[in-house]
């Protein structure tokens, strides 16, 4: 128990932070850290992502209305441009503002949370001395060579140079040290804990020079911890079935993509197992933004959920190897330097990865950029009529106390269903479209290891955990870059990746109910909660001697997102809500809507470029 109680102890406080920020209150602390030359986010563990306290004043807003923040003090502060969100989408605005308008344009950008970057935030476990470098959100430049122009440019600029992942992705890491694919069954769900060297889904093909199954389908359907039906049906399941439609042959496309994944699974193939249906709804896991119950034949096929062969994630150009050690976190902290260019040392983003921010540089009244961080936006509202208005002013609330300041433009790069509980005045026909668009939840849980011999002894590169909370557990992607080393042997620390895509109790349920219910039950579980769900798991997952909760885990990041991936609105809502709005336009990957870095810093210009 004294592991519980170390990590308890440090849980949301900064290592190595003074006693004066852990024995402050909640609502002075958030004021004080922005100030403290020990103010550190990447460093903490505990619950991070959206942490206790950034979405507070925001569902104040939205769920109940509440308006009333008090006296306002009215700063004498004035900007070129306001951008509200500090994420890749609103860093971006702020870099094109300048770049379009002048360097000498000033530029605020307020945040809700106590780091920049959005869903790209950066985890840092520090294990006996060694800092491990990992993500805790976006994780990777999706096909980066199929980025337009404007993108393309920008990644120069930030210093990223694609060619250089080529040789800092370790290619042949998994097989050298024979890492596979494997499922995780647990004894609460499938009545024993269990190992068995398949994967039963496509999701392995993410992680590039992963193993894939060392069993055969039938070998592994033997092994499964089922009834001897539920066997049968797996296999079944395994070796296929679309044959199996009565629909003719040149009919067949249209009929998978008009019909239910899980209506297959029990008309056409009879599956009734409880274990195979589990199996069969967490087999997409994040590929689409909900279980394959949701699902059309089609789109399990395409994701290669179980039943379905493996597919290429992305064409060869664009292999799955662009992730920075810290995720599009490198992204995030490139745009800040340029931005704010005496925040860290280096100049490219590479340069960038082992630098310690100076988080004290980020608002400094002599900048001409400022990021202010815990700071949420709760209005933000024309000065007069809105054809002559000249100036916005914006609202926000930072250590409980609101205050205001005025800019001439304002980007809105914050979560769109947020925005008409923010903006005053929209159309009602654009507040209604932003309400619609939405997000589900995802969370990335990271673990750090004063080993991972367990995890070598086991050949486990990635595990699939069909009855676990976080449906994967993986090595993280084996990258190194500026000085940085991915481990390199099993007696190395390692930082562990959890990836949870939480859905509805409800199967079958409307994905909205489903998100819904997902996400009140992640921010219902505290710390706690989390911890003894990460110990069940892997202490269940990596029995024997090898491994031991307490002496082997010495931290624990808990990512969550409880407005994670973007979804968007039903027909042409998205379009109607990101409609300029006087001198405020909306950026966001949600204004695409879509869910990756490029998306964003597309959002982030085409807003700039509405402003005129």
């Amino acid at each position: 128990m004294s592991g519980i109680t170390r990590r308890d102890f440090v849980n949301g406080t900064l290592i190595g932070a003074g006693a004066s920020l852990v024995s402050c209150d909640a609502s002075k602390r958030a004021l004080m850290a922005a100030l403290d030359p020990s103010y550190y986010p990447p460093a903490l563990t505990g619950l991070r992502g959206s942490h206790p306290g950034s979405n507070k004043h925001a569902h104040d807003s939205a769920w109940s209305g509440f308006s009333d923040w008090g006296v306002t003090t009215e700063l004498s502060e004035t900007y070129d441009l306001v951008v509200v969100g500090g994420g890749i989408s609103g860093l971006t605005a702020a870099y094109f503002f300048q770049k379009r308008h002048g360097a000498d344009k000033k530029v605020l950008v307020l945040d809700n949370h106590d780091d920049f970057g959005g869903h790209a935030k950066r985890n840092e476990h520090t294990i006996d001395g060694d800092t491990r470098i990992t993500y805790g959100g976006s994780q990777t430049l999706v096909e980066p060579r199929h980025s337009n122009k404007i993108v393309t440019e920008l990644l120069g600029d930030l210093g990223v140079d694609l060619k250089r992942f080529e040789t800092a992705y370790d290619h042949g890491f998994f097989k050298r040290h024979g890492l596979g694919a494997v499922t995780y069954f647990n004894e609460e769900v499938f009545g024993q804990d269990k190992l068995v060297q398949h994967p039963f889904c496509n999701y392995p093909n993410y992680v590039e020079g992963l193993m894939g199954a060392k069993l055969s389908n039938e070998d592994a359907a033997e092994q499964a911890p089922l009834s001897e039906r539920g066997r049968e049906q797996l296999l079944r399941v395994l070796n296929g079935g679309l044959h199996l439609l009565d629909v003719p042959e040149g009919e067949l496309e249209d009929y998978i993509y008009a019909n239910s994944y899980f209506d297959y699974l029990k008309r056409t193939l009879g599956v009734d197992d409880p274990g195979v249906l589990k199996m069969a709804r967490n087999s997409g896991l994040d590929w689409a933004t909900t279980g394959t119950d949701l699902m059309s034949i089609g789109s399990a096929k395409s994701c290669g959920a179980l039943g379905f062969a493996p597919v290429a994630v992305y064409d060869e150009e664009n292999p799955y190897i662009h992730h920075f050690p810290d995720g599009n976190a490198g992204i995030a902290r490139a745009l800040v330097k340029r931005l704010v260019p005496q925040v860290a040392e280096g100049e490219s983003a590479e340069q960038l990865v082992t630098a310690r921010f100076d988080y004290e540089e980020l608002d400094r009244a002599s900048s001409v950029v400022r990021i202010r961080l815990n700071s949420t936006v709760v209005h933000v509202e024309h000065r007069g009529e809105l054809e002559s208005a000249a100036e916005v002013s914006v609202k926000y609330i930072q250590g409980g106390e609101p205050y205001q300041v005025v800019a001439k433009n304002v980007v809105m790069a914050c979560y769109n269903m947020m925005i008409p509980h923010i903006v005053s005045g929209l159309p009602l026909e654009q507040a209604a479209a932003l309400r619609l668009q939405g997000k589900s939840p995802l969370q990335y849980t990271t673990v750090g290891l004063r080993n991972w011999e367990a995890m070598n002894e086991r050949g486990i590169g990635l595990a699939m955990s069909p009855g676990n909370m976080h449906q994967a557990v993986l090595m993280d992607f084996p990258v190194s870059m500026e000085g940085y080393e991915y481990t390199k042997g099993p007696r190395e620390p390692c930082v562990l990746q959890m990836i949870s895509c939480p859905y509805g109790n409800t199967v079958g349920a409307p994905k909205l109910v489903q998100y819904q219910e997902a996400r009140r039950r992640m921010l219902s579980l505290q710390f706690e909660d989390y911890e003894e769900e990460v110990r069940r798991h892997l202490s269940g997952m990596l029995t024997g001697e090898l491994f031991d909760f307490d002496r082997d885990v010495v931290s624990i990041s808990v990512n969550r997102w409880a407005h994670g991936y973007t979804t968007g609105g039903p027909g042409d809502s998205t379009r109607i809500g990101r409609q300029p709005f006087g001198r405020i336009t909306i950026a966001n990957a949600d204004s695409a809507p879509g869910a990756d870095a490029k998306t964003a810093m597309m959002m982030g210009y085409r807003a700039v470029n509405e402003l005129g």
